[in-house]
């Protein structure tokens, strides 16, 4: 018997949201005699095994089943067809995780309900995934029967024997920040033949005396006197909100290292010279509020204290001017206004990769498990397929010869069969990188400038509001040939890569040497070209290798594989967006005039795609004459607006 788990208990290191639900249902089966069923409303989240809706039916009730794990149960409500439960539920919610939930619904014999529900009547059950919950901000839906998920409820849908569940989710708390100008004032000069190069961290301290770095300004270079750009830092983060926790400031002279001897990350700042440090809280910060005076905070270097005595007044001074507090609209806000994640995914097919029909080749096609380009394709898609309702991606191939062609295709449609780059659903993808796989010769080189400069301009066509984003999928297994094309492309002024509505995610496949590849992935300081420097980082890279075994040589199950690959890949999507729109001036739209979702094609199946509820076969005997009209629609697809 699974147990109830404590919501939002995960790991503290990952970013992550709450999101609270509120839960309602209408014209429940009526199964007491007397009077109406006293329905009561359980919340479970599948915590392991395969994380898609099923398509089979469900025989073992889901709080028997260890797979899935209770999140909370709402209070009883006697006698009504129409409950509108009061108790809420807060879950942590994560764009890069499927988060598959299961509401059921039953009718209470006594008020206190226990963990065996075997006396007390099954009303009904929706299953989905949390982002189609927060995708619509308001989800309906029928619910199934015994052994049914249910179904997401279309335009015009009328009512069915077993009801309907409404679902609401809305962030529990929004993000604040604090922001302030900051400069500094006659600092400490530290180097011999040259003013100080300073910059100031940020640090939360703790009860136990530790602390830790939340926020660093960038450096300024040569002055005693620098003026810092503006400063926003998590409140949260900076002291847990709480006034008077104080604020650890250190002042630092950055020393410059030779060039080729930089290292990566904090390494390179482990020479630095300490300026001074200053102690402050939010409330003391707050009082340099616009239209007041600036609130001027003294540094202190106690080595330097130490040795002069009296004599040392101060290492400077710290100014800070127009505090306030301020909060950003979240990742979660676009969503639910309705902007949508346009998806393309660029696919390797240069020689390199090794004959397909050979079992060494990354694109071999194995019976029993899917490669390496399989993996990394589902991984990403199954989880941007729920915030484009369209369901609709754009797929291209590079590096190959394409039939009947002499020459090699930097990049080509992946639908060999209709010439186009639109897919629908991920087994449009799947099917379509089969069959080019089956028609083209793998050739060379690998080139990603060609890609990057095709999807960029389509970019171009939503910088004017916010109801689109575009991701971008370059599945690789070798070290680019065009790195200085590339960083162009994503950087370039004309094309303005890093301007527009774009995120791009490489995957490297294979056991290549992907050193160089990091160049890309700018999370230390901004990509950077001559003397172009991109306005973001909008790239992440991953390879695929590091996540195919335990460790210890054994292979995992490709849905474990898949899972993780996408946490790592796509988590720093929703900052990219939000920080996107925060540098347009784009605000989300509201929830009750989101912008518009465009419905499927007719040709989407939402089955194969794992969203879906599997078709029922009409009874023997009848497979001939017309199907048997359902009670509950098949397909939990998006809605028909």
């Amino acid at each position: 018997m699974n147990q109830p788990s404590s919501l939002g208990i995960v790991d503290s290191s990952r970013p992550k949201t709450n999101v609270r639900l509120t839960i309602s249902a209408n014209h429940l089966q009526d199964l007491d005699v007397f009077s109406k069923s006293d329905p009561i409303c359980l919340i479970y989240e599948k915590t392991s095994g395969k994380k898609s809706t099923t398509t089979e039916s469900i025989e073992l009730a889901t709080w028997q089943d260890a797979q899935w794990t209770e999140r909370g149960r709402t209070e009883v409500v006697m006698n009504n067809l129409n409950p509108q439960f009061q108790k809420t539920f807060l879950l942590p919610y994560f764009f890069e995780e499927t988060q598959l939930l299961r509401f059921e619904i039953y009718d209470a014999d006594s008020p206190n309900v226990g963990q065996d529900l075997s006396s007390h009547d099954f009303l009904g059950r929706f299953e989905c995934v949390l982002a189609q919950i927060v995708s619509y901000s308001t989800l309906k839906a029928h619910l199934g029967k015994h052994g049914e998920i249910g179904a997401q409820w279309r335009n015009k849908d009328k009512n069915t024997k077993t009801g309907s569940i409404t679902i609401r989710a809305e962030e529990d708390e929004k993000m604040e920040k604090i922001q302030f100008d900051v400069c500094g004032e006659s600092l400490d000069k530290k180097d011999f033949f040259g003013k100080s190069d300073p910059y100031l961290n940020f640090k939360r301290k703790f009860d136990d005396g530790s602390s830790h770095l939340v926020h660093r300004t960038e450096v300024k270079q040569k002055t005693l006197d620098p003026r810092w750009a503006t400063v926003q830092i998590n409140t949260q983060t900076l002291c847990g909100k709480e006034g008077d926790r104080p604020i650890l400031i250190e002042c630092y002279d950055h020393d410059k290292w030779k060039k080729g001897e930089e290292p990566r990350g904090e390494a390179k700042f482990s020479r630095d010279d300490l300026i001074g440090t200053a102690q402050t809280t939010l409330n003391e910060l707050l009082r340099g509020g616009p239209g007041g005076e600036a609130v001027e905070i003294l540094l202190t270097n106690e080595k330097k204290k130490a040795k002069k005595g009296d004599k040392y007044k101060s290492s400077g001074t710290l100014k800070i001017w127009n505090s306030r507090i301020v909060v950003e609209p979240t990742f979660l806000d676009f969503i639910s206004g309705g902007t949508q994640l346009d998806f393309a995914v660029a696919v390797d097919f240069t020689a390199s990769n090794g004959a397909p029909k050979n079992s060494s080749s990354l694109h071999y096609m194995a019976a029993d498990r899917p490669n390496q380009y399989e993996l990394a394709l589902r991984s990403v898609l199954s989880i941007c397929q729920h915030y484009n309702s369209s369901k609709t991606f754009e797929a291209f191939g590079f590096g190959a010869k394409l039939p009947y062609q002499s020459s090699v295709s930097a990049i080509f449609p992946l639908d060999l069969q209709r010439g186009t780059s639109q897919v629908v659903g991920i087994n449009g993808v799947m099917s379509a990188y089969r069959h080019s796989l089956q028609n083209v010769q793998l050739y060379g080189p690998t080139n990603f400038a060609p890609i990057i400069d095709t999807v960029a301009q389509k970019a171009q066509n939503m910088m004017h509001d916010s109801a689109r984003y575009q991701i971008l999928l370059i599945i690789t297994d070798g070290i680019i040939c065009d790195m200085h094309a590339t960083i162009r492309s994503i950087i370039n002024v004309g094309l303005l890569a890093s301007g527009l509505p774009l995120s791009i995610i490489i995957i490297g496949v294979g056991n290549e040497d992907f050193e160089k590849m990091h160049e890309l992935d700018s999370d230390d300081s901004l990509l950077q070209q001559d003397s172009r420097i991109a306005q973001r980082d909008i790239v992440q890279f991953v390879t695929i290798r590091e996540f195919l075994n335990n460790g210890r040589g054994l292979y995992l199950d490709p849905d474990v594989i898949q899972e993780n690959l996408a946490r790592e890949v796509l988590y720093e999507v929703p900052g990219q967006l939000t920080g996107y729109m925060k540098q347009r001036g784009f605000e989300p739209r509201p929830v009750d005039t989101p912008w518009q979702r465009d419905s499927p094609p007719p040709e989407y199946d939402p089955i194969f795609d794992g969203i879906g509820t599997k078709r029922q076969a009409p009874p023997l005997g009848f497979q001939n004459q017309n199907p048997v009209t359902q009670e509950i629609p098949n397909a939990s697809a998006p809605p028909m607006y």
